[in-house]
């Protein structure tokens, strides 16, 4: 796909996929297409083992290009095509079979900040904050994810008021794993990414898989389904190596084969 609106690099194992949509990254549905294609992409190529999401300017995302919803709707279905999109478009990111972190280099807004709830680990920068502000433009939809984030009363707050949340609360609460500097944003994505990358791939990717599929299952299937995972890769030449590495102490070297 011709990128126009994100720019795609990848070294060392780590792709990293930065928003490229200026002046604020609204998503408009160019931009949905090419993420979707980038993240099926990212979980068919050998040479990508985690990947990065992160974003060009001030802005990671204002969220939904209300310029273009504005339009939206010519003929019948156009709405609901839009809305298509818009799911899969998330479900990409959460469904990619490697993990994606989430550097959020500034404000996160709507829709931008339900793009980096559905990364596998987020962290900001001291300056975004983030914020649900559908009530005011007349939209609703998303607070099904909070509540999958936050408890009952701060869903509630968030979608009632469209307050801003700084980063430093987001930390504080658990929601996302670090809070640092602007300029320091990218050297710990990167130091995540390198952790990752250095791990069995096929273990990363079973694990992913494991807590996709866990996290909508009562407790004692999770753990069963989590166990079978454990049971298949017991027999995988990475589980060999890593367990012969452990033994040897040694760095193990992973072939990614079965």
């Amino acid at each position: 796909m011709d990128l126009q609106t994100c720019r795609l690099e990848v070294a060392d194992g780590i792709a990293t996929v930065t928003i490229a949509r200026p002046p604020v990254n609204a998503q408009n549905r160019r931009f949905r297409e090419e993420i979707i294609w980038l993240f099926d992409t990212l979980s068919d190529r050998d040479d990508v083992r985690v990947a990065i999401l992160t974003a060009q300017g001030k802005v990671f995302s204002a969220g939904a290009d209300v310029k273009e919803r504005r339009v939206l709707v010519k003929e019948p279905g156009d709405y609901i095509s839009h809305n298509r999109v818009t799911r899969e478009f998330f479900n990409a990111v959460a469904d990619c079979t490697k993990p994606v972190i989430c550097a959020a280099n500034g404000p996160a807004i709507g829709a931008g900040f339900a793009l980096m709830l559905y990364c596998d680990i987020m962290i900001c920068s001291d300056d975004t904050w983030v914020n649900m502000p559908e009530i005011d433009v007349g939209l609703a939809g998303g607070g099904k994810l909070m509540m999958e984030h936050f408890g009952r009363s701060w869903s509630r707050l968030l979608y009632f008021t469209g307050r801003k949340i700084p980063a430093s609360e987001l930390y504080r609460l658990g929601i996302v794993s670090a809070c640092v500097p602007n300029e320091r944003l990218m050297d710990e994505a990167m130091s995540i990414a390198r952790e990752i990358a250095a791990k069995s791939p096929l273990a990363v990717k079973w694990i992913k898989r494991g807590f996709t599929v866990a996290e909508n299952l009562p407790f004692r299937d999770a753990y069963r389904f989590e166990q079978t995972i454990t049971h298949d890769l017991s027999e995988t030449a990475d589980t060999k190596e890593a367990q012969a590495a452990f033994v040897e102490k040694r760095k193990a070297d992973y072939s990614g084969s079965r």
